[in-house]
């Protein structure tokens, strides 16, 4: 059974009580529901969330007069050509509830390496990095604890405590890079939150993970409050959105030195990289905007008036559509890249947060935080094709290629798994 985060140390706690808006959360019945086998669909389980988990909920204040989502009536287009050898593509498929994972575990998100590992990141209530393997077995436990000086950084002589929030993988699957909310130790007073102003916050650390050794290798410097991270395709640039510094560091990943800082505006988020353009698209969550960096020259173009609180982005596999989870208006909007225009939103739920595409492009899998579901969505049509419950506060995904399932993590406890079947099966 899966149990409540404990409570986060002193610093964290007083960081959290100032956060807006737990006020409103605080009335929620924290209620159990236990269910045996292999968590049927349909069959609704509740975790009870500590309020003072909601640190990282990105609860964004609502941007004021926001420029509406502009819909453009467009023919559904084909999307990808990859088939999986039973003939059907994912949008014919349907999602089964396959496991369910408990432990000492509080995941912010659950990625996979491409080679049959999924790191979730447990946060400050935890103080680890955990790895399954595709039988669902905990592999180990890698715990967030550094001293700068083992690696090479100047910086206090003991160990600091980190708070996975994000991972990313190298095209091998041979290094995971996983963001830190925070450190928490002497010399660092004055973390962030999730409704930061702009400078004076501490900054914080990447972590790299050598899979093969299941350790951490390297720490980055990079800024405050480092969520969302993404490489590029040649392995030779890692970008991280760093929200309470309202920017983005670019690093060189040969060196493992920050080579940059691009400013973006109030908590930049979701990176997608688009290869073919040599761009990265980034998710401005307290904008309706969406920024295009030119990975070239490091300037700075826009993609306006997506929806209020854009928060995570998946490039479509042709490189044609860029999917956009807007937090506030409960939609994911569809964007034509050659305009740069809107042509379509489908409403999954509240708040949704990250999501996943399959590897033929034609299905999207979308956690709404808010609903307790995972929406699977027609990218042809943007019409939801199947909802399911999860237990609640789903929001990480991730979608395993090789095996053809989707990995969930539950930020009050858990992790779930489904597979996307067949409807024979």
């Amino acid at each position: 059974m899966g149990s409540s985060p404990a409570l986060p140390q002193a610093s964290t706690r007083r960081q959290l009580g100032s956060i807006a808006g737990l006020a409103s959360l605080a009335g929620i019945a924290l209620s159990v529901f236990l269910a045996t086998g292999l968590d049927p669909i349909g069959v609704r389980l509740h975790v009870g969330l500590n309020p003072l988990h909601r640190a990282a909920a990105e609860t964004v204040p609502p941007a004021k007069d926001l420029p509406p989502t502009t819909l453009i009536n467009r023919n559904p287009v084909t999307p990808g050509t990859i088939v999986p050898p039973d003939g059907l593509p994912s949008d014919q498929r349907r999602l089964v509830r396959v496991k369910t994972i408990w432990g000492d575990i509080a995941p912010k998100s659950i990625v996979n390496n491409g080679a049959g590992l999924f790191f979730a990141q447990n946060m400050m209530y935890r103080h680890s990095i955990t790895v399954y393997d595709r039988s669902f077995r905990l592999v180990a436990t890698i715990s967030d604890a550094v001293r700068l000086a083992d690696f090479g950084l100047a910086g206090p002589d003991y160990t600091l405590l980190g708070a996975p929030v994000e991972a990313a993988a190298t095209s091998d699957g041979s290094k995971m890079y996983v963001s830190n909310y925070e450190m928490e130790g002497p010399g660092y007073r004055n973390p962030g939150n999730d409704n930061c102003g702009n400078g004076g916050w501490d900054n914080s650390f990447v972590y790299r993970i050598d899979v093969g050794k299941l350790a951490i290798d390297q720490v980055i410097a990079v800024g405050a409050v480092p969520k969302y991270l993404a490489i590029t395709p040649d392995d030779r640039t890692l970008l991280v959105a760093n929200w309470c510094s309202y920017d983005l560091s670019v690093i060189d990943v040969a060196t493992g030195v920050e080579r940059r800082r691009i400013d973006l505006g109030p908590y930049p988020r979701g990176i997608a990289i688009d290869a073919r353009r040599n761009v990265a698209y980034v998710a401005v969550m307290g904008s309706a905007d969406i920024a295009v960096l030119d990975l070239a020259t490091f300037n700075v173009s826009w993609i306006y008036g997506v929806g209020p609180a854009p928060r995570h982005v998946v490039l479509d596999p042709s490189g044609d559509f860029l999917y956009v989870t807007l937090n506030q208006a409960g939609q994911v909007a569809k964007i034509d890249l050659a305009r740069r225009q809107v042509l379509n939103s489908a409403y999954t739920g509240e708040a949704p947060r990250s999501m996943a595409i399959a590897a033929d492009g034609a299905s999207l899998y979308v956690c709404n935080y808010s609903s307790n579901t995972v929406s699977k969505v027609s990218t042809a049509t943007m019409t939801v094709l199947q909802t399911v419950d999860v237990i609640d506060q789903p929001i990480g995904i991730t979608y395993d290629e090789a095996a053809r399932s989707v990995w969930v993590s539950i930020y009050s406890g858990a992790i779930q798994v489904f597979e996307d079947r067949s409807p024979q099966r």
